[in-house]
């Protein structure tokens, strides 16, 4: 029996809608991941890109466990010597919480074509408005993601 490769004409993208208020961000994270990635489907293929659009909202409100705010370092190098800056994790979500949670979950998605062109379908808002309700995202639950 031959093994089934899915067509790009088979596959079925639907929108999510996840709320990330009070959740985890490394357990948001790799839900969100796997949903673009399209690995809770079953025609899950590795090379193809099967996964789902996925809108977040209330970026701003998602939680660091263990103090995780003020010890965790983000580093970014613009190039030139002596370039990197860096800036606790607590600070980057105050000041642009829409990137802190794009740039945790783009840790997650393989560093390849397949992979941006995967990422480009995660909408992120720091707030509760989205302008996607045109494409109806349905509302996902991540229930076991939520801070104690």
């Amino acid at each position: 029996m031959a093994t089934y490769s899915p067509k790009a004409s088979e596959i079925q993208r639907d929108w999510h809608l996840v709320d990330a208020e009070g959740m985890v961000l490394g357990r948001l994270a790799t839900e969100v991941a796997n949903l673009l990635r399209g690995k809770h489907k079953p025609t899950f293929t590795p090379h193809i890109d099967t996964g789902d659009h996925v809108v977040i909202i209330n970026a701003s409100k998602v939680v660091l466990t263990s103090g995780k705010a003020q010890s965790k370092q983000v580093h970014r190098h613009s190039g030139y010597p002596g370039g990197l800056h860096s800036e606790s994790y607590g600070t980057k979500l105050a000041r642009r919480p829409d990137d802190a949670v794009r740039d945790t979950i783009r840790g997650m998605i393989p560093k390849t074509r397949l992979g941006r062109a995967q990422l480009r379908k995660l909408k992120v808002y720091a707030g509760p408005t989205h302008p996607h309700s045109a494409q109806q995202p349905q509302p996902y639950g991540v229930e076991h993601a939520k801070a104690r």
